[in-house]
Parts: structure tokens; C-alpha cells; sequence
């Protein structure tokens, strides 16, 4: 059998993955992003092994690497500020839809 890289997928992934009936783009893109994230756990558990363990710095790691996209709240508040700003709107009605957008739960 052939030594297989780490950060190369196994032939199963790549079968179960041509089978999505994707593009060749999106199928690249999940190939990158799979590497990516093997080669980030690999850090993570490095940091972990030079650090005598310390979790929270493999954690902030994995945090600072891989960001979760922001919230529908944050995500709608962002949009209302930018186009609050392009049509330059103030006062009563913005202060009414910018409050009742920070009031949603998260």
C-alpha cells in the first residue's frame, strides 16, 4: 500500500464527494477546506503538546483560524448601520428599527 500524506484526503472522501454532483470548483473548495482544517488540528495539537496541555490556547487557536460567522443580529445590524450611513438617515425612525434590532435575541 502507498504511504498516504496526511493532508490528502482518503480515496472514500474523494468518491463520497465526487458523488455530490458538484462542480469541480465547489469540489476544490471542499478539498482546500478539509486540508486546511487537518493541517490547523495538527497545530492545535502541537500547541497543546509544547505547552504542556494548555487547551485554551489549542482552543483560541481553532477560534482565531476558524471565525463563526457572524449572527442574523449582528449580520442585520452591520447592513442597517451601512445603510443608515450611504443615506445618511437619523433620528427617530433609525434610533426605532436599530433599537428593535438590538433587542432580538442572539
Amino acid at each position: 500500500m502507498i504511504n498516504q500524506h496526511p493532508i490528502i484526503p482518503p480515496l472514500e472522501l474523494l468518491d463520497k464527494w465526487n458523488n455530490l454532483s458538484l462542480s469541480a470548483q465547489e469540489i476544490f473548495v471542499i478539498v482546500a477546506q478539509w486540508g486546511a482544517d487537518q493541517e490547523l488540528e495538527e497545530c492545535a495539537e502541537w500547541v497543546g503538546r509544547m505547552f504542556h496541555g494548555h487547551k485554551t490556547w489549542s482552543d483560541e487557536l481553532r477560534a482565531a483560524r476558524r471565525p463563526k460567522p457572524p449572527s442574523l443580529k449582528e449580520a442585520a445590524l452591520f447592513h442597517f448601520e451601512s445603510f443608515a450611513a450611504t443615506f445618511e438617515t437619523s433620528g427617530g425612525d433609525s434610533d426605532l428599527i436599530r433599537r428593535a434590532l438590538e433587542a432580538l435575541p442572539e
